[in-house]
């Protein structure tokens, strides 16, 4: 049965204190091996995807919708807390509007070559720091059907929890990891086949369209941090720059919209049929 509490001192919900620290998160998740999911469909996609749930704390309405969930929870002896929903957010640090939390154990990350194996589209981010917008260019890469994401090591965590949740899951279903070094993993790329490209505003750069006309059969595009765009390094070591033309005076899009449009505009063509 579901443990009901009211207490957020209660030390079985450690897991869920503070969710609005990010120095916590970042001390909690990884030394931990836990990120949080919020919302049903999050904590399904996550399911899906194969992550393996370690408690799950939810108001008690959820426990119809997610009966299933619970069922499956209490079968496998994975702990169930079902609290107020203002309890809940004494104890989290934030207005819960899904109603359901997961605590969930982090799967391993693959290597490299595991996967960019099949893939023919890759978004890199560098450095981009902003989890909105990490959560952002998942859906997006998911949406236009980009076949992996990388992050290098000073980028946003994919699996914090504002990041899965501007995600809808979505960080569940395409296949990501790290890179690095940075920008040493540029010749990491070229060693996999991949031309790479950088989005970034240079002397040098062509048009998105010039690009779209004949590309590559591997592409990895970078896209670079909210403030200061892609380092000096990096854009020395890639194969091409790239822009997307602009008009009414705007002379740069939000890192997520730039990398949805590009994904767009470059994405693999169908294979043939039959």
């Amino acid at each position: 049965m579901p443990t009901t509490v009211s207490d957020p001192a209660d030390p079985r919900l450690a897991d869920y204190v503070s969710l609005t620290d990010v120095a916590l998160r970042r001390r909690l998740e990884p030394e931990g091996g836990l990120y949080v999911a919020e919302s049903e469909k999050v904590i399904r996609r996550a399911l899906a995807a194969g992550h393996r749930p370690r408690s799950y704390l939810m108001a008690e309405r959820w426990l119809t919708d997610l009966a299933d969930v619970v069922a499956d929870a209490e079968a496998d002896g994975v702990p169930v807390f079902v609290g107020a929903h203002d309890v809940i957010e004494r104890l989290t640090g934030f207005h819960l509007h899904r109603g359901a939390l997961a605590a969930m154990h982090r799967p391993a990350l693959p290597s490299l070559a595991e996967v960019l194996e099949a893939a023919r589209r890759v978004l890199v981010l560098e450095d981009v720091v902003d989890h909105t917008n990490v959560g952002a260019v998942f859906r997006s890469a998911a949406a236009l059907g980009v076949d992996a994401v990388l992050v290098t090591p000073r980028c946003a965590d994919p699996l914090y929890r504002r990041a899965v949740r501007v995600s809808m899951g979505t960080v569940f279903q395409v296949p990501w990891t790290r890179i690095d070094p940075w920008p040493g993993g540029i010749e990491q790329l070229h060693g996999l086949g991949f031309h790479v490209a950088a989005l970034a505003l240079t002397e040098d750069s062509v048009g998105l369209d010039e690009l779209a006309a004949d590309p590559p059969e591997r592409l990895a595009l970078v896209l670079g941090t909210e403030g200061d765009g892609l380092a000096r390094r990096t854009l020395a070591g890639v194969d091409t720059v790239v822009r997307i033309p602009m008009a009414g005076g705007v002379d740069s899009l939000n890192v997520a919209a730039a990398g949805a449009v590009a994904a767009w505009a470059l994405r693999a063509p169908a294979p043939p049929e039959g």
